[in-house]
């Protein structure tokens, strides 16, 4: 597994990346296989430690973020938390992970942060994402992967811009693009 740490106003040794490949390989190898990429995000808020996990594999994005008083507890946790996303939806995942665990040739959405000044009325955030088709029953597997309210995608059957939200009732609901 490819792996990759960034840190934000906080020093990380080489011995927390060591750690931190030990212990993908040892969790989550099994799973992914060597075609698989993680990102390590290490920063700060006020005395505590937040380590996001984001874990790339064909179309399957999954993401965990935890806060802790150490970098190394907090990056257990978040495996422990990407194991259980994989557990929880399995029969749904496992047709898309190696096959020692239960591949998709999608690439996964790229996101471009575009930062804006701060106006009145101004957007102070834009991501652009590079979409590509699927069926409904995808993006909102993805979706729920990567714990977000909606998600946008191109429907493989229309061809257009949909988005797949959770309604607060339960369920989900899909916006069509029309004209």
């Amino acid at each position: 597994m490819k792996m990759t740490v960034t840190s934000k106003k906080v020093q990380v040794g080489q011995s927390f990346t060591d750690y931190a490949e030990a212990k993908l390989a040892k969790k989550l190898d099994r799973f992914f296989g060597a075609s698989a990429e993680a990102k390590i995000t290490v920063s700060t808020i006020r005395e505590n430690i937040v380590v996001e996990l984001t874990v790339r594999h064909g179309s399957l994005i999954f993401r965990a973020e935890q806060i802790a008083a150490e970098k190394n507890e907090a990056f257990d946790v978040c495996i422990d938390k990407i194991i259980r996303q994989i557990r929880k939806n399995k029969t749904k995942v496992e047709k898309r992970l190696s096959d020692t665990a239960f591949t998709a040739p999608y690439d996964p959405t790229e996101i471009e942060e575009i930062i804006e000044p701060d106006n009145n009325y101004s957007v102070d955030r834009t991501k652009r994402l590079m979409l590509s088709p699927m069926t409904i029953e995808e993006a909102i597997l993805q979706m729920n992967l990567l714990g977000h309210p909606f998600f946008m995608f191109i429907n493989d059957k229309s061809g257009e811009v949909n988005v797949v939200y959770k309604r607060d009732c339960g369920g989900y609901s899909l916006i069509e693009a029309g004209t």
